[in-house]
């Protein structure tokens, strides 16, 4: 990481990773042998990958109950008071199917129905994440999606990790399996004698996910092809340096990819952020992690004035935007590009990971140029409603025939023409 001043190649340094030819020939085989083999495939496939054999994929009410006896009651109370929060927050984003009518009897409207299906992927490996339980699966259900299907590789105890199962429950998840990696996709995707396909996939994932979901893509939905987790943090000199340094190094600590920037006006803050971050990383139990992170994809940029950074911060359009500055609330406005705006000191972008509400499902390589993050709305689809009636096919008919053969189709001009008068 080092101090930069701005210029008209400001970058996130990030990694738009499509995957080596290797990974992509690997997933697509991988994916085959799902197709054609089935259960017998996930069964191989999770003994050569995750080094652990199982009998049966599906987890059963005992290991759910177990995980319970695992976790404390004070975390279960934690994760359960969580839910409620994302649960309240996707709640507002409903909205009904609607319908109008106009003087001449025609009536338009969209009718909004939730998806049949979906399964979520969440990941094993060097975390347990039940934040994203609960931030793919509460929107779903607050959808009205009736069947939720969740995957995530186990462990070599061939279990999967006991926060993960409580969130599930807590969540509301009846179907659960212990299948990962781009298999998992695979199953979700095409079905086997164990797992039933779905309608559309959400949930981040290793490279081999990510290339699995974008092989499958247009067989099912998916919610995105996700890079590594990104933050930008917008300062000014009323900011606290270590507190900054650790909303970057929050980020850093996910992925050795993971990208962490600064946009400051303040070079006396840009030069004690730095020294805080190499201060604390030393003390972090991912201290490998972040430390390639901070050294491949961080940086710091000094701008000459805040209209200056503003822009720089638009340019970025990260994933994550904190804003920590005397009046934060104030250059709302002038936010174009973010996937989720953290406003003031005390709004550290862990709050959104866990707890406030929002979902952390968030675009990420720039993508929130034209973005959202998850939503109730990634799990319901639309259906437009038109009932013409008589008197408007009469006074339209003809405008909609001329339009027709305009495109040259004279089938569709008399299909209208065959109601006129």
């Amino acid at each position: 990481m080092e101090i930069l001043q701005i210029d008209g190649n400001l970058s996130l340094k990030r990694t738009v990773d499509g995957g080596t030819e290797e990974q992509r020939k690997a997933v697509q085989a991988i994916i085959a042998e799902v197709r054609a083999a089935g259960d017998q495939a996930l069964k191989a496939f999770t003994e050569k990958f995750d080094s652990v054999t199982l009998d049966e994929f599906r987890v059963t009410q005992e290991e759910i109950s177990e995980a319970y006896k695992t976790v404390s009651s004070e975390l279960v109370d934690i994760i359960t008071e969580a839910a409620a929060n994302i649960r309240t927050y996707h709640e507002k984003q409903l909205r009904p199917s609607w319908m109008t009518t106009e003087e001449n009897g025609t009536m338009l409207g969209q009718k909004v129905t939730p998806l049949d299906s979906v399964g979520v992927y969440v990941p094993g490996g060097t975390a347990a994440y039940p934040s994203s339980v609960l931030m793919n699966v509460i929107p779903a259900k607050t959808a009205g999606v009736e069947r939720i299907v969740m995957v995530s590789p186990p462990g070599q105890d061939g279990k999967l990790p006991a926060g993960v199962l409580v969130a599930a429950d807590i969540a509301g998840v009846k179907e659960i399996y212990k299948v990962g990696g781009a298999q998992a996709i695979a199953a979700l995707a095409y079905g086997t004698a164990t797992i039933k396909p779905v309608d559309k996939i959400t949930g981040p994932g290793n490279i081999y996910v990510a290339l699995a979901k974008r092989e499958v893509f247009g067989d099912v939905a998916i919610d995105m092809i996700a890079g590594p987790s990104e933050i930008g943090i917008l300062a000014d000199d009323t900011a606290r340096a270590n507190e900054i340094a650790a909303d970057l190094l929050s980020q850093a600590e996910h992925d050795p990819r993971a990208c962490a920037v600064l946009v400051t006006t303040s070079r006396t803050l840009a030069e004690d952020v730095l020294d805080e971050v190499y201060k604390q990383l030393s003390q972090l139990p991912r201290k490998d992690i972040a430390t390639a992170a901070i050294e491949d994809f961080g940086a710091i940029y000094v701008g000459a004035d805040m209209e200056e950074a503003i822009g720089a911060i638009n340019q970025l359009a990260p994933e994550h935007l904190e804003i920590v500055t005397e009046n934060p609330v104030e250059l709302l406005g002038k936010i174009k590009h973010a996937g989720a705006i953290f406003l003031g000191r005390y709004s550290s972008e862990p709050v959104g990971d866990y707890f406030a509400g929002p979902n952390h499902v968030l675009p990420t390589n720039g993508t929130a140029r034209f973005s959202s993050p998850l939503s109730v709305e990634d799990f319901q689809k639309k259906s437009s409603i038109i009932l013409y009636s008589e008197q408007a096919m009469n006074a339209n008919g003809a405008k909609i025939a001329e339009f027709a053969r305009l495109e040259g189709l004279e089938a569709h001009a008399r299909a209208v023409e065959a109601r006129l008068k």
